[in-house]
């Protein structure tokens, strides 16, 4: 089974979101449900700004946590680096 890390953007907050999950769609889709009273609920719409495949959660969190750890310039120098062309 895959999982993803994704990084999503709310343009109301300016504000990037990072997070690991099995199904990407599903995920975004609760990010921008009426139903989500979690952080994300203020910055609806989220839009996605990548997602890369990892073989395994552990794999898929580790790099969620890494990309937390950076800062906005070293988050958006990854987003470019790593997006697709």
């Amino acid at each position: 089974m895959a999982y993803y890390t994704y990084i999503i953007y709310s343009r109301s907050r300016d504000l990037y979101y990072k997070g690991s999950t099995s199904n990407f769609p599903k995920r975004l889709k609760y990010h921008n449900s009426e139903k989500n009273k979690d952080f994300t609920s203020s910055g609806r719409p989220w839009i996605e700004v990548l997602v890369i495949e990892k073989l395994s959660k552990n794999e898929a969190y580790l790099l969620e946590m890494k990309l937390k750890n950076l800062n906005r310039q070293r988050l958006e120098a990854f987003i470019k680096k790593y997006s697709p062309k």
